[in-house]
């Protein structure tokens, strides 16, 4: 019986190993790269300037953003507000109108946002007995923000969120001076580069 043996040449195991490295190197490099991309701050230059992205080489897509916040406030208070026995009248209706013409003057309040051509703004705020944080009774505020563009809205339905609950603050600090807003935060993003976002723990 014939055995037939393969020479093992080391110099070409040493060229395949090199090979492999070299591989393997490009892949966590271009890996490092993108999360760098991912993570670095757009609105700063390579100085660490202020700086105002150019949204011009992007395609435009569908945006939404929904955005939540809290008001907490005694039960008097909220009830006070229910039967609609505050000294500046209506104060859910206030707030609403408030947050949408908030969300449309963004770029006006937050000086790197690019003005935007809003489709809907929508703002509802529902009450409840008991809050989750603290277990005290309050509203929550949601936003929603829809546009065709270039950029995202969620500046702009965080806006809207933060000033309704401003609003309901003001309608409501004659009556309470405890009153506090709270867990402002976006529950979710849709379109754009970076993907669909769902903040599911943020969501009411």
């Amino acid at each position: 019986m014939e055995c037939s043996y393969i020479k093992y040449d080391q110099n070409i195991g040493n060229d395949l190993t090199n090979k492999l490295v070299s591989i393997v190197t490009k892949i966590i490099l271009l890996q490092l790269s993108f999360m760098n991309k991912q993570t670095s701050l757009s609105h700063l230059d390579n100085k660490g300037r202020a700086n105002m992205v150019d949204i011009a080489p992007k395609p435009e897509t569908q945006r939404v953003a929904v955005a939540i916040a809290e008001v907490h406030m005694k039960k008097d208070t909220l009830n006070k507000i229910r039967s609609g026995n505050t000294k500046k009248g209506d104060v859910y209706g206030v707030a609403k109108i408030a947050g949408i013409q908030a969300a449309k003057r963004t770029a006006d309040l937050i000086p790197l946002c690019h003005p935007l051509l809003l489709n809907h703004i929508e703002v509802e705020i529902g009450d409840a007995e008991l809050l989750e944080e603290g277990k005290q009774h309050g509203v929550t505020i949601t936003a929603t923000v829809r546009s065709n563009g270039k950029t995202g809205v969620e500046m702009e339905a965080l806006v809207a969120v933060t000033t309704a609950a401003l609003t309901i603050y003001d309608m409501t600090k004659a009556v309470e001076k405890s009153i506090v807003i709270s867990n402002v935060r976006l529950a979710e993003k849709r379109g754009g580069q970076s993907g669909d976002v769902i903040n599911i723990q943020h969501q009411s």
